[in-house]
């Protein structure tokens, strides 16, 4: 700590504030985007301001501009990829996870409302989808995938649990009623809900 406090205070005068924050800021913040891991953090954050100080100077060069704005624009840059494209928290993935879950919190409302209906009129296709008030492509597109994950069977647009249908909204209503993980531990193998 001394001797980060040392480098940060001689280079506020030798290469600007802004510098600075950038150079301490920008890239170790890339790299947690990246990472949990310290090690690789530490050599992560390194390699992207190293990369950024090069390109942002030969920018500067050819743009015959200020090289710390140069090497921030730059860093920025990094940032804004890493940030929209990591894999598991860039914008994009979250994005697509929360995507995911929320069909997957449909898929179970619809899971369980066919097991509490036996009627027929109540387990018919279109009736499902005035009943639990989806429009058109979220109804099919949860219905696919009951239909991937072998849960529901259609007769004459009338659907019904299969065997492991039933034994999964089992299971499920014993987690949600519960809320322990053992309940649905060994469902994470089989099935692609509670993954998070």
């Amino acid at each position: 700590m001394s001797v980060s406090s040392i480098t940060v205070v001689g280079a506020f005068d030798v290469v600007g504030a802004i510098l600075v924050v950038a150079l301490m800021i920008a890239p170790a913040a890339a790299a947690y985007l990246l990472t949990a891991d310290l090690k690789k953090m530490l050599w992560l954050s390194v390699c992207f301001g190293v990369f950024a100080a090069i390109s942002g100077y030969w920018l500067a060069h050819w743009l015959d501009a200020s090289i710390a704005g140069s090497i921030t624009t730059v860093l920025g840059l990094v940032f804004l990829l890493v940030y929209f494209f990591a894999p598991k928290k860039g914008l994009l993935s979250v994005m697509y996870r929360q995507k995911q879950q929320r069909t997957e919190v449909s898929l179970l409302t619809f899971l369980l409302h066919l097991n509490n209906h036996q009627e027929t009129e109540e387990r018919h296709i279109n009736h499902l989808r005035e009943h639990i008030n989806w429009q058109q492509v979220k109804a099919n597109t949860v219905v696919g995938l009951a239909l991937d994950n072998n849960l529901i069977t259609i007769t004459n647009e009338v659907i019904s649990l299969t065997t492991k249908g039933l034994s999964f909204t089992q299971t499920a209503l014993e987690y949600i009623i519960t809320n322990k993980d053992d309940k649905i531990e060994h469902l994470k193998d089989d099935f692609f809900l509670f993954r998070g």
